[in-house]
Formats: structure tokens, C-alpha cells, sequence
């Protein structure tokens, strides 16, 4: 995608998963709406369903009512799939190529070695070689090796997971200002447990409890 088209818009409404295995919902009745050129911020403690959030709305975990939205026509948990693009907390834990050139062909197989150092100087690596395993990276690089592969696909939506959770501040700041980038064209949610990070990416957001989003006051730390 080129660029964010006025108008796109992803819409949850009244979405709602109780697991077998929970006594209550872990969602109930979240109502959200992500467009491109506005980052959007969900900000919840640790076991709060901020990662289930992001797996349900890219079809990864089914939900048990209400609907999800892609310029106003219903979409299947399938067809999530291939809208959106899931970057979770831990990348390197998810990573498959043996090679940094292998993962990020694992997005998109035919494509030339220009493309696939294009989406990594897209990400802030442009002299990283295609050679060495992910795993010899660090942890920024780490995140944004994640985030090259998913510019690969191209996703409507961006959904990223804790995107700076264990990374110092230096490294921080360029996530953020890398994220503030790619949303310009596409739709994008951040999940935190630490909303403080992103004031100055994403001003507002959403705090997730008890499976209810409410606006969130930036006063209250989640740790």
C-alpha cells in the first residue's frame, strides 16, 4: 500500500471472547475504531487481555460475538489474517528464516534482494547483511527485523505487541519515531503496559480492565 486512503477504516464492535478456560470474559462488548494517519494507543496491566485483543482482531483467536469491520463490510477471522500484520512482544521467539534474508522472504517469497534490503532501510537497517541468523541480533534490530518482514506483506493494519518492552531509551526513541512513519499509511495499535512510553507518538489511547476499554488518564501507571 502506497499510502493511507481517506476513509479506510477498521471498526470492532461490541467484540467480545470468554475462553473455556476463564471464569469471566477476557473481552466484553470493545468497541474500536483504527484508521490510517492515527496511532492508537491500548494500555493495560499484565494479564489484562491486551495481547488477546491484538489476536483476535487479526484472526488468530476467535471471538465468541459482536464484529469486525474493514471499510464497512464484515470480514472472516481469514480474511483479518491477511489485512493485518502482528508484530508481538518477543519477535525473536517467532522467528523461522535461519538467515535474516530467509525470514524476511518467509513474508514474501519472490522477491528480489533490492525489495528485501529496501524494507530494511525502511526499518532503520539499511547496511544490515542477509547473512547472519536473527537471533545474533539485538533487541532493536530484533523489533525491527519484525517489523521489515511485515512491510514485506504490506498489511492494512499494523498490530504491535509491547513494541518497546525491554529496549533502552536510545534505542526507544528511534522505535517510536520509526512507528510514528509507518503510520502514516496504514492503521496502527500499540498495546502497552507502560503508556508513559508513547505520549509523545500517540497523546491519547484506551486503558483495557476487567475486559472493558475506557479512556485512558495518563496519570495512572499500569506496572
Amino acid at each position: 500500500m502506497a499510502g493511507g486512503h481517506a476513509g479506510e477504516m477498521l471498526e470492532l464492535q461490541s467484540v467480545r471472547y470468554h475462553p473455556a478456560t476463564s471464569a469471566q470474559p477476557v473481552l466484553r462488548d470493545i468497541n474500536l475504531r483504527l484508521a490510517p494517519g492515527t496511532p492508537t494507543l491500548v494500555a493495560g496491566r499484565s494479564g489484562s487481555g491486551k495481547t488477546t485483543l491484538l489476536e483476535v482482531i487479526c484472526g488468530l483467536a476467535n471471538m465468541d460475538g459482536g464484529t469486525i469491520r474493514w471499510n464497512g463490510e464484515v470480514l472472516t477471522a481469514r480474511q483479518r489474517r491477511w489485512l493485518c500484520g502482528l508484530v508481538f512482544q518477543f519477535p525473536e521467539r517467532h522467528f523461522l528464516g535461519l538467515t535474516v534474508g530467509q525470514e524476511l522472504r518467509l513474508a514474501q517469497r519472490r522477491v528480489s534482494t533490492e525489495a528485501l534490503q529496501g524494507a530494511l532501510a525502511r526499518v532503520g537497517l539499511p547496511d544490515l547483511p542477509l547473512t547472519p541468523a536473527p537471533e545474533e541480533l539485538s533487541g532493536g534490530q530484533q523489533r525491527r527485523l519484525a517489523l521489515a518482514v511485515q512491510l514485506l506483506r504490506d498489511p492494512k493494519v499494523l498490530l504491535l505487541d509491547e513494541p518497546t518492552a525491554g529496549l533502552d531509551w536510545a534505542v526507544r526513541d528511534g522505535v517510536l519515531d520509526l512507528l510514528l512513519a509507518l503510520s502514516q499509511e496504514r492503521a496502527l495499535l500499540v498495546v502497552t503496559h507502560e503508556p508513559e512510553a508513547f505520549s509523545r507518538l500517540i497523546p491519547d489511547g484506551w486503558r483495557l480492565e476487567e475486559g472493558v476499554l475506557r479512556p485512558l488518564a495518563r496519570e495512572i501507571s499500569l506496572r
